[in-house]
């Protein structure tokens, strides 16, 4: 990652945990990940966007390895710091995935990520991008908002999608050649201003 690349979360990183509504929300989309993807021990899996992996630490019973892939340096500290808790092997990469090219040379078992795809401004791209770092028969499990009305973040700075329509994201995935390609609503998050539906997308390579 670029050294001029700001730390949007720095300020965030230390308390991100704190918020119950987090850990729950993070703790459906595992349980559905669970539900729909026969994982296995022998799985490695990357969590793009892990943050200080909430995610990560509620599939780790599943699999035998979890990559964290992350932009923000004070996110990936706060994951390091709990690596002991977590019940699989785990290894956190300091990488944007719009710009660290150098990532693409992984393969997984599957990718899954957590609130993320807002914060990456170019979707059609990185679903070519995920295909291409998958094994035959890999799998994608990517969960965030429907559509909003940019009032989810209270500060929008690095968010370039309020949300997302369903059959746009199909589209894309589609194009990038994934099969299998489904949707499941796993989470509300509520806000005093109104209720955010969080989906999960599951869908897979060619084997």
């Amino acid at each position: 990652m670029s050294d001029k690349t700001e730390d949007l979360f720095a300020h965030k990183s230390k308390t991100w945990d704190m918020k119950s509504r987090r850990v729950q929300n993070a703790k459906a989309i595992a349980q559905a990940i669970v539900k729909n993807i026969k994982l296995d021990k022998e799985m490695v899996v990357m969590d793009l966007g892990a943050g200080t992996g909430l995610l990560s630490y509620f599939l780790s019973p599943f699999v035998k390895k979890i990559v964290a892939v992350d932009n923000s340096p004070s996110m990936l500290i706060e994951f390091e710091n709990k690596c002991d808790r977590f019940a699989c092997e785990t290894q956190a990469l300091l990488r944007n995935i719009e710009k660290d090219e150098d990532i693409f040379q992984m393969r997984f078992d599957g990718i899954v990520s957590s609130m993320t795809l807002h914060h990456i401004e170019h979707i059609a791209k990185l679903f070519h991008n995920l295909y291409k770092m998958l094994k035959p028969n890999g799998f994608i499990a990517l969960a965030d908002l429907d559509e909003e009305d940019g009032t989810f973040h209270s500060d929008n700075t690095g968010v370039h999608h309020f949300g997302f329509d369903r059959e746009t994201l199909k589209k894309f995935a589609e194009a990038a050649g994934f099969e299998e390609i489904a949707f499941e609503t796993v989470f509300v998050i509520e806000k005093p201003q109104r209720d955010y539906n969080v989906f999960l997308m599951t869908a897979r390579k060619k084997a």
